[in-house]
């Protein structure tokens, strides 16, 4: 079984000339100048759409561990 549908093919192909043409924004709207931002970006575009596509993968919680370093260091002071 395909984890792509078609339709999200034709959307990160979409994105992929666009981004070669110096069209492709990003949400800060600067101009797209990575490949794999450009992929980011057309299958966000997918989903949004309603293509078959496999849902973003978590990013790692990196806040937990710094927040109580921070509180650690604050009851030092």
């Amino acid at each position: 079984m395909a984890k792509y549908g078609k339709k999200a093919s034709k959307k990160v192909a979409s994105a992929l000339r666009r981004r070669k043409k110096g069209t492709l924004k990003s949400g800060s709207g600067q101009t797209v100048r990575s490949r794999k931002q450009a992929i980011a970006i057309g299958l966000s575009e997918a989903r949004e759409a309603g293509a078959k596509v496999p849902p973003r993968r978590a990013s790692k919680k990196k806040g937990a561990k710094k927040s109580s370093s921070r509180s650690a260091s604050s009851k030092k002071r």
